[in-house]
């Protein structure tokens, strides 16, 4: 973990010194729950593994989970014992709004989605503050008009989305803020402002919960939690928590509101037409309020899941505040008399002063106040997206009839993973719509938290090579719909991103860091050499890696009429993890002089690899095509025969993202190392033939490991930097734009296959029909793609220029095209000289209304012509980037990136805050 200088020196700073140094539980309450738990893999208990039919949303509100808890707005302990979160109900829907909605793979056109509107304020990495908005219609919530209207749409229709119903038009709706601030670590104030935004007087419930996850199922006959009514003192109301392993707290609310209270268990009488085991079930509070059932509540004031009730009535344009506390005393004893006085408003001006103070100390002076409103919003994205995560796949595989790992008895999902226990804290993709893991998701994470919790980061990667998850056989587990997929391999990437911004910005070296994860990277280095390289030649399949449809074939499955890929991508990836691994081998000998045999195993295996990507000539066909100056994947057919898919896609882009560069010192440090590599290059000259020689210096004698040589690196780039191609207005597209007019068709035993250029969602059902990479913008590529134009940068230095765009007759040097591309995506978020961000697209609403206009949703994938926000709305997992990429380049300079000492990331610390006049303005409410 960081030592004390590694956090600023800031109340923030303080507090993560205080969680890293004396184990202070800062963290232990935070946004853990899940925002669906229904729908998901772990809540699957069907026969054909439907895991969205098994569990639909109408069964949400009746049915126990058994491995999470989701919820509005809500937080949890880190073992998800106790959770909070909110219930409103506007007397028109027939259900409480306890959790969003959205629509199943089956039922969206472009497959599942949200259809809810709700953003992620602010949070600090302690979550010491927390703001949150959720926008609520007054009239009925159109259930049934999105799932029929969405269901009848094509593939070549956009989304229909809740803006589009018309149900926001009148502005008859409430914006509902809900503020977290902790007095302490065990002592959270909860504020809960709600606004009428609509003409008229509106009526709002309001029903802050509480409620223990339904842990007793495990474990038969344990003692069970129980939450019941005590006194408090005059107009409080006061809900008991007592838990066998958290101990108890009260949550008490101001105003004395009804307390109700039922069972977090299934009504299974609704579900499935059987009698109830329990007489109170999980939607007793629910019919309560809605179906006035006054018997669905325990009169006797006890239970597992409790509601507070509120009936506010707000005047239009007005708000109305609702203010609650969950700490460990009871109310009424010494210090927690005046529980809702001065005090409690006090906490949260400090709490919220902190937390300004705390975004100022990263955030540049010179970056503007629009780019610091998303820079911080995308942060509270990031801080927003953890969730409790519970997965014990012996006893879930168990249960699904699977035996046991020595005596498997019928083929189930995952059913090769019997090691996997997963109970922790981890950075999701996407709460909503990828509320689980994804190992290449998590490493472009890790980017985005070296910003404000660099040991939140190692923690995260650390997890996911940590031996209840990685397999015994070094494979890195995908994601639970099929954790033998393959995804890139980019954690040495992280590993190595978070060690040298640490060492930069702070000075600090954690070597040990370093040599924890790179054990456990070694066996998964070795995993894809045994498993991926189905000849031992040196190119590699991977499969999926994640890119889901962007190739002529379903990568995951079998090649119609047989044949095997040799996937530029994949090799690409391996290449770059080569590379990653040398450069960690190389900072781990300077201290181990152990390390340097793996060194020269690493520089070794990078050149068979780069050697084996570039073969030229008939009799060696390679993935390099000269006469188009691109890189493609190559066709294996059963009959010998081998054919380049020329498809132009960031598959053929990847090999610019395999690029390292070593400081001329480096190597001086270890001349055994030095002396080897030279004598292996010498002995193998065609290893280094088409590639840029490993021996060449380049500025301030450094040296450069790199996939394509000067000529290549010319040829790419040009067709990269075409607007007609990959150029776009907002970053670089997944496919050229010249496959709009020219689609790639392939004919394969009489079968035709064709990839055309796809701007905006996909036509396509691979993988559901959702995730689209032919065409739009993702933010991953482009970071990696940045990442290699600045290491290039650093090597060539000013001596090497590129038309920019193709074609224009402006010419950059590789920093200036890194910032070109930089200031592209950020152009999607950013307010135009229109007053418009593309990332809103046609949607006046969002562009026009100050209630919404500075809300920022950070998508999944953007329009690769227009910049409009595209897929899973709050993909702030790797979207998030973007505040890395304001950040890095309002301190990097091209002077400091060439300085001698050879930065990796030419960062320096901040020294000066925001004036006043730059800080963003307050949102609105």
């Amino acid at each position: 973990m960081p030592p004390a200088d590694v956090t600023p020196a800031t109340e923030e700073g303080e507090r993560l010194r205080q969680v890293y140094e004396q184990d202070v539980p800062w963290r232990r309450w935070g946004p853990y729950l899940s925002e669906r738990q229904w729908g998901t893999v772990r809540e699957d208990y069907s026969d054909d593994g439907d895991a969205w039919a098994s569990f639909p949303h109408n069964h949400a509100r009746s049915r126990a989970y058994l491995w999470g808890e989701d919820g509005l707005a809500g937080i949890s302990d880190d073992s998800q014992h106790l959770c909070f979160a909110l219930s409103l109900w506007n007397g028109a829907d027939p259900f409480l709004k306890e959790r969003l909605f959205g629509l199943t793979n089956a039922e969206g056109n472009h497959g599942e989605d949200v259809k809810e509107y709700y953003y992620y304020l602010d949070n600090t990495p302690t979550h010491a503050y927390m703001k949150y908005l959720y926008k609520y219609p007054q009239a009925a919530f159109p259930y049934d008009d999105l799932v029929e209207t969405n269901r009848k749409r094509t593939k070549d229709e956009p989304e229909y989305e809740l803006i589009d119903t018309g149900i926001f038009d009148a502005d008859r709706y409430f914006d509902v803020f809900v503020e977290y601030a902790k007095a302490s670590p065990e002592d959270i104030l909860v504020r809960i402002t709600v606004w009428n935004r609509g003409p008229d007087e509106a009526s709002l419930h309001l029903l802050p919960t509480l409620w223990f996850r339904n842990t007793w199922w495990i474990e038969k006959g344990t003692r069970r939690p129980l939450l019941k009514e005590v006194e408090g003192p005059p107009g409080t109301s006061v809900v008991q928590a007592a838990h066998p392993a958290l101990g108890v707290r009260y949550l008490s609310c101001e105003g004395a509101p009804e307390l109700l209270f039922t069972g977090n268990e299934t009504n299974t009488e609704r579900v499935s037409g059987t009698p109830n085991a329990a007489p109170f079930v999980k939607d007793g509070i629910n019919d309560y309020v809605v179906s006035r059932r006054t018997a669905a509540v325990n009169p006797a004031r006890t239970g597992t899941k409790s509601a507070a009730y509120f009936t506010l009535t707000v005047p239009a344009g007005e708000s109305r505040t609702v203010r609650l506390r969950l700490n460990e005393n009871p109310p009424g004893e010494a210090g927690e008399g005046d529980l809702f006085g001065s005090r409690f408003e006090e906490v949260f001006s400090t709490r919220r002063k902190e937390a300004d103070a705390f975004y100022d100390n990263i955030t540049p002076p010179s970056v503007g106040p629009d780019a610091a409103n998303v820079m911080r919003q995308a942060l509270a994205g990031m801080l927003w997206t953890k969730q409790y995560y519970f997965y014990d796949l012996d006893r879930w595989l168990r249960q699904h009839g699977s035996g046991t790992a020595l005596d498997s008895r019928r083929p189930v999902r995952n059913s090769q993973w019997f090691h996997m226990y997963n109970a922790d804290i981890i950075s999701m993709p996407d709460k909503w719509e990828y509320p689980w893991y994804a190992a290449w998701d998590l490493a472009f994470h890790l980017d985005a938290f070296t910003l404000i919790d660099p040991g939140f980061a190692k923690q995260q990667l650390e997890l996911i090579l940590h031996e209840r998850y990685l397999h015994p056989n070094g494979q890195i587990p995908a994601y639970e719909w099929n954790f033998s997929d393959v995804n890139p391999p980019v954690h040495a990437w992280a590993a190595l991103f978070i060690y040298h911004v640490e060492h930069e910005l702070f000075g600090v070296e954690d070597i040990p860091f370093l040599e924890k994860v790179f054990q456990k990277l070694l066996m998964n280095f070795t995993w894809w050499v045994n498993r991926k390289d189905r000849y031992g030649r040196n190119v590699f399949e991977g499969g999926f890696l994640g890119l889901d449809n962007i190739g002529v074939f379903d990568r995951s499955a079998t090649i119609p009429s047989g044949g095997y890929l040799e996937q530029s991508d994949g090799t690409a990836w391996m290449a770059l993890y080569c590379q990653n691994m040398l450069e960690i081998a190389i900072t781990l000998a300077v201290h181990n002089p152990v390390y340097e045999e793996l060194a020269i195993k690493f520089y070794e295996h990078f050149l068979w690899i780069a050697s084996a990507m570039n073969r030229m000539g008939e009799n060696q066909e390679g993935m390099w095509d000269e006469w188009d100056g691109f890189f493609y994947d190559l066709l294996h057919l059963p009959d010998g025969s081998a054919t380049r898919l020329r498809v132009r896609t960031l598959v053929g882009l990847l090999s610019l993202c395999s690029s390292t560069v070593f400081p001329s010192e480096a190597p001086k440090k270890l001349p055994a190392f030095l002396e080897r590599a030279r004598t292996f290059s010498r002995n193998h000259p065609y290893l280094t033939a088409n590639i840029t020689s490993p021996g060449r210096p380049g500025y301030h004698g450094r040296r450069l490991l790199s996939l394509v040589n000067e000529e290549k690196l010319r040829r790419i780039l040009s067709r990269m930097l075409d607007e007609k191609e990959f150029l776009s207005d907002y970053g670089i597209r997944s496919i050229s734009r010249v496959h709009a007019e020219e689609p790639y068709t392939f004919i394969l035993d009489g079968q035709e296959f064709q990839v055309e250029y796809r701007p905006g969602e996909s036509d396509s059902n691979m993988f559901g029909g959702n995730p689209n990479w032919r065409g739009p913008i993702w933010f991953p590529m482009n970071v990696l793609i940045i990442r290699s134009l600045l290491n290039l940068y650093v090597f060539y230095g000013n001596s090497f220029t590129i038309e920019c765009p193709t074609g224009s007759g402006r010419w950059m040097n590789l920093y200036e095209v890194s910032e070109e591309i930089k200031n592209r995506l950020e152009r999607i978020f950013l307010r135009g000289e229109d007053g418009r961000r593309p990332v809103f697209g046609a949607a006046s609403k969002f562009q026009e209304d100050p209630h919404w206009r500075d809300y920022i949703l950070f998508y999944e994938y953007f329009h690769g012509d227009d910049g409009t926000g595209l897929g899973a709305s709050h993909q702030t997992g790797w979207t998030g980037v973007i505040a890395r990429l304001i950040q890095a380049y309002g301190y990097m300079t091209p002077e400091r990136l060439l300085e001698p000492e050879g930065r990796q990331f030419g960062y320096r610390k901040r020294s000066t805050p925001l004036k006043a006049e730059e800080a963003p303005p307050p949102a609105p409410g």
